[in-house]
């Protein structure tokens, strides 16, 4: 039978897995997409069914206001509501949100090190997203935990909030023929 072949998810602990493939969701942003929605709605039924008095201007830049509050909102939460990582031989590639937009790939030739990060918070980043800071290096960041770090070739950080991200630094050592105690064969 050759069903398990087909299996494009491994969770990282098997060492003979060609792929690892992670996840992380933050279930507390689907409150702000609702509100975004709410604000959307606002908006539609200002639109719909107002009668005010006092101007054509007042009334569209409410309608305006509304839609725009509610679209930032809904498609900004949605777009970090959660992450996929997939590693395989040759690179790692990170997903956001449903439509897995934005998407960063990353080369596994580029990358020197790779680290557990036990407690990553959206507060050491600024708030939840994709986030760069410049003494930090960039990250996405969609709920507090776990985390992976990669240390890039040319001195820069990247790091993605992921469920069993250790396993994930297993995976890459592995395949970058890393030691496991975080230094680089260099150091």
């Amino acid at each position: 039978m050759r069903d398990h072949l087909r299996k494009p998810r491994h969770n990282g602990a098997d060492a003979r897995s060609a792929v690892w493939i992670g996840r992380a969701t933050n279930r507390a942003q689907w409150v702000l997409a609702v509100a975004g929605a709410a604000c959307l709605a606002l908006g539609v039924q200002l639109a719909v069914t107002s009668n005010w008095t006092s101007g054509i201007a007042p009334l569209l830049m409410s309608v305006i206001g509304c839609v725009a509050a509610g679209l930032l909102m809904l498609f900004g939460t949605l777009a970090f509501v959660n992450v996929a990582v997939r590693i395989d031989g040759d690179a790692l590639e990170v997903r956001c949100g449903h439509m897995g937009v934005p998407r960063r790939r990353i080369l596994l030739t580029h990358v020197v090190g790779a680290e557990f990060a036990p407690e990553v918070t959206p507060r050491q980043w600024g708030g939840w997203g994709y986030r760069w800071r410049p003494e930090q290096g960039t990250a996405v960041v969609v709920r507090r935990g776990e985390g992976l770090v990669l240390r890039l070739g040319d001195g820069r950080t990247f790091t993605i909030t992921v469920d069993d991200a250790e396993a994930g630094v297993r995976f890459i050592r592995e395949r970058l023929q890393l030691p496991a105690s975080g230094a680089t064969a260099g150091a």
